[in-house]
């Protein structure tokens, strides 16, 4: 499976942006998909992560209220909508495939390359 993270950029804070993460692979669809992002100097964190039917999601308190995660499995596509974002959300967002939404949360298998948000104050 192969993933690539777009929609990054720079936005003012209280601005939205929508990430998308488009894979390739025949078990898009039967896969549970996070996101995940690293500001620099910190560690990686999770944000959020999506069922493979899209039934269940589960979101980090920090952006709980705020981003959405949503996927299209006709489109192998999986999104993050980014509301209300705050400067502390500024780091390199990645999405994620695993099994299921244990595995997608702690051990991914496939990781995409990320991409940058920079939120301005």
């Amino acid at each position: 499976v192969q993933l690539v993270e777009s929609g990054g950029g720079l936005v003012q804070a209280g601005g939205s942006l929508r990430l998308s993460c488009a894979a390739s692979g025949r078990t898009f669809s039967t896969s549970a998909m996070g996101w995940f992002r690293q500001a620099p100097g910190k560690e990686r964190e999770f944000v959020g992560a999506i069922s493979w039917s899209g039934g269940n999601t589960y979101y980090a308190d920090s952006v709980k209220g705020r981003f959405t995660i949503s996927r299209d499995n006709a489109k192998n596509t999986v999104y993050l909508q980014m509301n209300s974002l705050k400067p502390e959300d500024t780091a390199v967002y990645s999405c994620a495939a695993g099994g299921t939404i244990a595995v997608v949360t702690t051990r991914p298998y496939y990781w995409g390359q990320g991409t940058q948000v920079t939120v301005s104050s």
